[in-house]
């Protein structure tokens, strides 16, 4: 196996909407409130006027602060503590892991960047890939 010997982090803020078959994501040297407000932004210009966004978070603290409820069409649903199996972009993020960047050295962090990137590029590609992915049958909202 690969060993990394350094680490420099890049954080991929992303959504899925199973029913388009779409995502959206945001590259972040950091996971802070104010990236979790430009994601949440970019979520609310791409959704259409008469919907809503629901967008599942864990119980990360820039999720929780009440600094990012600032968007109409934008409404929050956090999950149980230790439920990741509940947010369907998790299996997004196992995937890009799985078939791209597993096993994998980095040069730095600019290539961090740039293979995630990639990576989060070509997985969406597919077409019905976040649809088949990330959809739930069996779960209901009441």
């Amino acid at each position: 196996a690969v060993r990394q010997q350094q680490f420099e982090y890049g954080y991929i803020f992303g959504a899925v909407c199973p029913a388009k078959d779409k995502a959206l994501g945001l590259m972040l040297p950091v996971a802070n409130t104010a990236g979790m407000i430009e994601h949440l932004r970019l979520i609310s210009q791409a959704t259409a006027k008469d919907r809503q966004a629901l967008v599942i978070v864990d119980r990360a603290g820039w999720h929780m602060t009440k600094a990012i409820r600032c968007f109409s069409n934008v409404t929050l649903l956090p999950l149980p503590p230790y439920s990741p199996e509940l947010n369907p972009v998790e299996q997004l993020w196992q995937q890009i892991k799985q078939r791209f960047l597993f096993n994998t050295t980095f040069q730095n962090y600019d290539d961090v960047i740039e293979r995630s990137c990639q990576a989060w590029n070509e997985i969406l590609s597919e077409d019905g890939f976040i649809k088949n992915l990330c959809s739930r049958e069996w779960s209901f909202l009441v």
